[in-house]
């Protein structure tokens, strides 16, 4: 009988043993970080969604009858008709770079992806310029005799934003159309070839099914951007949710009807996202490149290769020539100098912002994919999913969903000092730079974390392995074995964040420190006062500085497999 109870003590002690050893492997530091991350990421959302719950102000019942069907209306329309547009403009010039030769193939390959350097609110600025009375455009119509009078040429309206927003935003669908179809294998092709099919209906009746995924997740990530966009709307004078999510803030000073304008928001963008997915089913996509050959490009005559030349010269020059060339003009006539104090302070408040958000975002994005690669049960990849989640909620949102836990937070604060210590301190989080960099990399973590994960990918679970077979601790593994080899991912995704960081205008809007300016926001104030000459320089220097990773880009679009 005695024995009895000891090995049933025995077997309770094995049991708890076992259970203590499960526990510390899936709790322990690399899980708590990957936790918190998936947590903090998702602050805004569980803060907009908490206010709800207290019911919506006056001032909403007000904006719902009034312009909220304005607002939704037009959001959809320019939805629809950018990724209408941005689906011919990149999946045409896609093809035909990928799959026929024709005068400057090589120079196209990578040029049409320089207006992704140009944000659209500059476009937009430049375009009003050009289209203006006293603009380029309407002077060569009068010299030449044509009666043109001021609204002759009218863009500002919401028809203006779709097109200016298509041809900025059409190399998302290119870059990724473009590398399906040069690394998809030829046989394809000749498949179409062998049955006596064209190059149009190959195109259309075999290469563009097969190009699905690729299209519709470049046509996903142009309309995240534009839901966010908020300057080219603001500035062309159309109302849409994210401009109305400014006016309840900052114009009526109603936080209730600004969150509630965000969930509008969100709800259009998980809508478009859940039809996606619905839409695709179950179906799937596979790519056999087992002994795949090179792509065969098509040699049409030389007609049809100045006219594929004139199609491919038509989106470079709407969406980067023209206004990189208005701006220079602008910046020409202007008084602005580039060794100025004010704009050299306005070039380090934006450089070293970004330099900072872009560290900071890599390491977060480096630490939660190894703590993934450590610990790969289905919770872990959940979270790392969960955790690229910001990208696809706007600006605006992010911003609203941060601010308002951080002023809860820095105001509970103050009371408590004023209460224990009898005196009070400035605001810590809210308002700081401390403040806009954490929204930052709730918004594009997501840029830094897919460039390192695929670097991550190409490397082997070996070394993890026989690392801890050597008793080696994970941390000096990644020091020692996976930095070095995934190096290249790393640069690349801090370049990408550097520049995302660098343009974007509505989350720094609204969570900049007073009197803080940067590249973007000063560029968009003064282009608002009239002031378009003066912001041509620091529009040119945002431009200059994404110019360098879209060459990145193009050249790793560009390497074979």
């Amino acid at each position: 009988m005695r024995m009895e109870v000891i090995d049933k003590k025995k077997q309770i002690s094995n049991i708890k043993r076992g259970l203590y050893w499960r526990l510390f492997r899936v709790v322990n530091p690399w899980t708590i970080f990957a936790f918190l991350c998936a947590i903090l990421i998702a602050t805004p959302l569980i803060s907009i969604f908490y206010y709800l719950m207290g019911g919506p102000s006056d001032t909403w019942h007000h904006l719902a009858d009034t312009v909220l069907a304005e607002y939704i209306l037009n959001s959809l329309i320019l939805v629809i008709g950018v990724s209408v547009f941005t689906f011919i403009i990149g999946v045409s010039t896609a093809w035909l770079v990928s799959t026929n030769t024709f005068y400057g193939r090589k120079f196209f390959e990578w040029a049409l992806i320089l207006p992704l350097a140009v944000p659209t609110y500059i476009v937009a600025i430049a375009y009003a310029g050009i289209f203006d009375y006293t603009g380029p455009l309407q002077q060569l119509g009068r010299w030449v005799g044509l009666d043109i009078g001021p609204g002759f040429f009218e863009i500002v309206n919401i028809q203006g934003v779709m097109v200016i927003m298509s041809f900025v935003l059409y190399p998302y669908v290119y870059v990724l159309a473009r590398a399906w179809f040069a690394n998809q294998s030829s046989s394809l092709l000749e498949a179409g070839r062998m049955l006596g099919s064209n190059p149009t209906r190959t195109f259309l009746t075999l290469a563009l099914p097969v190009a699905r995924p690729a299209i519709v997740a470049g046509l996903t990530l142009v309309i995240m951007e534009v839901l966010n966009d908020y300057g080219a709307v603001k500035y062309f004078g159309v109302n849409t949710l994210t401009t109305g999510i400014f006016r309840s803030w900052f114009s009526l000073g109603d936080i209730s009807a600004a969150i509630y304008m965000c969930a509008v928001l969100m709800a259009v963008v998980f809508l478009i996202l859940g039809l996606e997915k619905w839409q695709r089913g179950k179906a799937k996509y596979d790519e056999n490149r087992s002994g795949s050959k090179p792509l065969q490009r098509y040699n049409p005559s030389k007609g049809r290769k100045i006219l594929i030349t004139l199609w491919c010269f038509i989106p470079l020059l709407i969406g980067f020539i023209l206004p990189v060339l208005q701006l220079i003009n602008w910046w020409w006539v202007s008084d602005t100098s580039i060794v100025d104090p004010s704009f050299t302070k306005l070039v380090s408040n934006s450089f070293v912002l970004a330099a900072i958000t872009s560290v900071l975002g890599v390491s977060v994005a480096l630490l939660l994919i190894y703590s993934i690669k450590l610990y790969p049960f289905w919770l872990m990849r959940i979270l790392g999913k969960f955790s690229t989640l910001g990208y696809s909620i706007p600006g605006a949102v992010i911003a609203v969903g941060i601010m308002i836990p951080l002023l809860y937070f820095d105001n509970a604060l103050v009371n408590y000092l004023e209460a224990h210590w009898g005196n009070g301190m400035g605001l810590i989080l809210s308002g700081t730079l401390l403040g806009l960099v954490f929204a930052y990399i709730v918004r594009f973590l997501a840029v830094g974390y897919y460039p390192v994960e695929a670097s991550f990918r190409k490397t082997s679970d070996y070394f993890l392995g026989a690392s801890r077979v050597l008793g080696v601790p994970p941390g000096k593994t990644l020091r020692k074995i996976y930095l070095p080899l995934i190096k290249t991912g790393i640069f690349s995704g801090a370049l990408l964040l550097f520049v995302d960081v660098l343009k974007e205008l509505p989350l720094t809007l609204i969570m900049r420190p007073f009197n803080f300016n940067t590249l973007a926001t000063r560029a968009f104030e003064l282009a608002s006062d009239e002031m378009v000459t003066e912001a041509a320089a620091p529009a040119l220097v945002i431009i200059l500085t994404g110019i360098v990773p879209i060459i990145l880009l193009s050249k790793l679009v560009s390497r074979k497999n």
